[in-house]
């Protein structure tokens, strides 16, 4: 499973749908692959931004290429990718530990 993927289904809370498509519970939509790329659309990733301030996270940023969620830093080459990355770290953080409370919450 790629960050894309990853971000979709645990932070997002997408259902995979197909296996090239995301089903949005909450909007009631399906998403292409093609359709939602964080990494590369900073509209994509702001979706992801207000998501986290959902759970509680509190997003700043250098304003182009290194933000924050809470104690979560990341960087990249557009501020898009550094969203992605730091989203993926929070994944990351929370994989390591049992948090199915956490992701409960979350998707």
């Amino acid at each position: 499973m790629n960050k894309t993927d990853s971000i979709a289904r645990r932070i997002l809370g997408w259902k995979l749908n197909r296996w090239d498509r995301w089903y949005d519970y909450e909007k009631n939509l399906f998403i292409h692959d093609s359709e939602f790329q964080p990494e590369h659309n900073l509209e994509h990733a702001m979706i992801i931004v207000e998501k986290l301030g959902m759970f509680g996270y509190t997003y700043t940023t250098n304003g182009h290429s290194e933000v924050s969620f809470n104690d979560v830093h990341a960087t990249g080459d557009t501020l898009s990718q550094a969203i992605t990355n730091a989203a993926y770290s929070i994944i990351e953080k929370h994989s390591s530990v049992d948090s199915s409370s956490l992701w409960q919450q979350m998707c």
